[in-house]
This record gives structure tokens, C-alpha cells and sequence, in this order.
């Protein structure tokens, strides 16, 4: 971590013990690789509690996926999150793919329906018989039940004795929640219903969609506690470090222009300034959100990892001389013998829904 990252001390509004997590995606070329390896390491330094990494429309990315995730678990210390989409998935696919994932250690999962390709439908056969999120998070569930039915531990004393655990292995399932609304949802009270689908079928977390504004996220929370959604909820947090990347993330979330931030990067004519604007929101926002009551920050990094570092940093939840020593997400719950069947399909753009 550089010296800039590691200097400054903790703000009282954002504790060092918030936990954090960051997205990455895989990389294309041999040169991107051996960056993203070190880009992890670093990442890793600072105690996240998680690195996802995404998962290209229709397995594009399967094998470079999977690379990467093997790299996290066996090169850091750090808990790997695999990305899983439904859209262009038969069953079938997917269960190959879950046990593969589960084979290579990986015990955390962020379930989403994914975007269907342009041009096409709802009811496309190409889009897969998974249909929602929701499925796909009991889908996980049965995988891992039917992979490890039950575990045998020796018994002292008893050489030839085994005693038989019908509890499995953690699994953390976690989904995505859009606290402006999905682009494709009617109102408010399908998007917290579609929240609460997710919940029935087994998810453990969620991460929402960017947003600009501590008090989006904030009335979301509240609406969905009301409603009883009861699993932690993670704020998305994207550093807009350009005018370009601004227009990008708005044309794929379908967010609201956020005027301010806007007009300061666009009056800004250097790179310098503009990535210095962009932190400086981020931070603010963060250190809104966790005064607010998050129970963490997740930030998409996009595969570098200065500026998500600094905006920690200045939000103060990065201990000044070590990684996080104590998580304060839920651990992933045991992983239920019977899912909960039936739950409504649900929709989703940039993620899933």
C-alpha cells in the first residue's frame, strides 16, 4: 500500500472496523493479468472482506473468471466472490458451472439475473430457463446440498467411529438491490418484493447498484426493513473519475444525472483534478452512508486500485498500520438442506434484479 494510502489517520465518522469489499473483472490479455495480480495484492494488504469478480453475459469470461478467483484464494487471505448470471443459462449450465466454483474453494456467490443481450426479449429461449435471481440463489444452495450431503469428523477414542454433520459448508449468496429502482420495475414495492424473493430463496447479502446520493440508499434501507427485508445490505460505491466514465455508468444503470459532480468534472481540465474530484465525492459519500448505519462499503475498482484505496482513506475506514482485524458482516449462513421453492421471477438491468 503506498505511503499516501497508509498515512492518514481514522475519521470517527467512518470507524476502521467498517468492513469493505471491492469488484474486479477479469482480465483480457497476458499484460492485464500480471497487473490485476498486483492490483490484488494490494488490495488484499488493506483487509477487505471480499473481491468479487464479474462473470461476462453467456460464460464469455468462464475460464479467465475462474483464474482469477483461484488467484485471490490461493495467492491472499481474502474471501473470493464469484459473479453468476442466469441469462443465457439452462440448468443444466449452471450446475456445472456452481460445482466447478465450489470445487475450486469458492464459497461466496453474488447471484444475478444478468442483462439480456440487445434486440432481444422477454421469453427469448436463448435467455436460459433460469428466470430471476431468486432461482439461482436456490439453485446454489441445492448444488452445494447434493455436492456435500453431509460431513464425517472422526470421533476420539474410536478409531474406526465417524460422526455424522448434516450441516455443510458456509456459503455466502449474495444478490443485488437497486435503491432507485430497476429500470424494468413498475414501483417502488416490486423492487423491495423482489428483494424479499431473493431472501425467501436463501440470499444472505446484498450489494446495491451505484448511486450519488447517501439519502437513496438511505430511504431504501428503510423501506426495505419495513417491508422485512433483514440481510445485510452493502451500498455500491463507483468513483467517477471522468466525464467519460460518468456518461458510461449513467447509460448502463439508467441513473440520474447527478448534476453537482457533473459539472465539476466537466470544468476541470486535467486528469489530475478530475480523479481528485471524483475521490473526493466518493469519500464524502462514503462517510455519509456509515454514518447513516451501513454495514459496509463496496466499491467497484475497476481493476486499479489507487483510487478506491484513497477513497477509503479519506473516508477513514482503512486501519492506519494494518488489514481489518474483525469483520462486522454476518459470517454466510449454513447452507439450508431444502431451499424455499417458488419464488417470483424478478428483473434486472447492469447487475441483474
Amino acid at each position: 500500500m503506498s505511503a499516501a494510502v497508509a498515512s492518514t489517520g481514522a475519521d470517527p465518522a467512518c470507524p476502521p472496523s467498517t468492513p469493505f469489499s471491492f469488484e474486479l473483472y477479469p482480465p483480457k490479455t497476458d499484460a492485464a493479468t500480471t497487473a490485476l495480480h498486483s492490483t490484488i495484492d494490494t488490495l488484499a494488504a488493506a483487509g477487505p472482506e471480499f473481491i468479487s469478480v464479474t462473470y461476462g453475459a453467456s460464460g464469455s469470461s468462464r475460464t479467465s473468471s475462474l483464474d482469477v478467483l483461484r488467484y485471490i484464494r490461493t495467492a491472499t487471505r481474502v474471501d473470493p466472490m464469484a459473479h453468476l448470471t442466469c441469462v443465457g443459462s439452462s440448468h443444466a449450465q449452471a450446475s456445472s458451472l456452481i460445482r466447478e466454483f465450489l470445487d475450486a474453494g469458492v464459497r461466496s456467490f453474488l447471484a444475478l439475473r444478468g442483462d439480456p443481450p440487445a434486440g432481444s426479449t422477454e421469453g427469448d429461449a436463448f435467455l436460459g430457463d433460469l428466470h430471476s435471481a431468486g432461482e439461482l440463489v436456490q439453485l446454489i444452495h441445492r448444488v452445494q446440498a447434493e455436492r456435500v450431503p453431509y460431513q464425517e469428523t472422526p470421533i476420539p477414542g474410536l478409531p474406526q467411529a465417524r460422526a455424522v454433520k448434516t450441516e455443510r459448508e458456509h456459503v455466502r449468496i449474495a444478490v443485488a438491490a437497486f435503491p432507485n429502482g430497476h429500470p424494468r420495475s413498475r414501483s417502488t414495492a416490486q423492487d423491495i418484493d423482489t428483494l424479499l424473493a431473493k431472501q425467501a430463496a436463501g440470499a444472505n447479502l446484498a450489494i446495491t447498484q451505484l448511486f450519488f446520493h447517501a439519502d437513496h440508499y438511505l430511504s431504501f434501507i428503510q423501506r426495505a426493513r419495513e417491508a422485512g427485508v433483514e440481510f445485510p445490505i452493502l451500498p455500491g460505491i463507483m468513483p467517477v473519475t471522468s466525464p467519460g466514465r460518468l456518461r458510461r455508468i449513467l447509460e448502463l444503470s439508467g441513473e440520474e444525472l447527478p448534476a453537482e459532480l457533473s459539472i465539476q468534472l466537466e470544468v476541470e481540465p486535467t486528469a489530475q483534478g478530475q480523479r481528485e474530484i471524483g475521490i473526493s465525492h466518493a469519500a464524502a459519500l462514503a462517510k455519509k452512508l456509515i454514518a447513516g448505519g451501513a454495514p459496509g462499503l463496496h466499491l467497484y475498482a475497476f481493476n486499479q486500485h489507487e483510487t478506491v484505496l484513497a477513497v477509503l482513506d479519506r473516508a477513514g475506514a482503512l486501519a492506519p498500520a494494518a488489514p481489518l482485524a474483525t469483520s462486522q458482516l454476518p459470517p454466510p449462513t449454513i447452507a439450508p438442506t431444502s431451499p424455499a421453492a417458488g419464488t417470483p421471477a424478478g428483473t434486472h438491468p447492469t447487475k441483474d434484479s
